[in-house]
């Protein structure tokens, strides 16, 4: 439809017939209904598109977090099982300990003794 009104604004420069003038006349509201048609569906596409994009996201970084505090409370109980109470002092290596993998981690709260803990993660904050 576009490139019809096109055409025939082309041909109004030159000189038109009167019925073309009118097919002008006619074609210009529905030309400018279909457009701003195609431009409202193209809002609603993008934001639906938006909302779709930040609920994954969303759902994305919850998972994240919630893997991310399991991982902290499975540290916690960990040095509790182990040394009866988690003081200040260990729980100042808990987030030493997190930057590493679970497979990294876990046998060290499971061998190394208290004071190895301390020694090995104080060092590093």
């Amino acid at each position: 439809m576009y490139n019809l009104r096109q055409n025939l604004e082309v041909k109004q420069e030159q000189d038109l017939e009167e019925g073309d003038r009118e097919i002008i006349m006619r074609l210009a509201p529905l030309y400018q209904q279909d457009r701003e048609q195609a431009i409202l569906e193209g809002e609603q596409r993008g934001i639906q598109q938006g909302i779709q994009q930040g609920i994954q996201q969303g759902v994305q970084q919850g998972i994240q977090q919630g893997v991310q505090q399991g991982e902290r409370l499975v540290v916690h109980n960990l040095l509790q099982v182990r040394f009866g109470s988690v003081d200040e002092e260990l729980a100042a290596i808990v987030d030493p300990l997190l930057a590493l993998s679970p497979e990294e981690f876990t046998p060290m709260l499971l061998q190394l003794s208290r004071e190895e803990l301390l020694a090995r993660f104080s060092e590093s904050n």
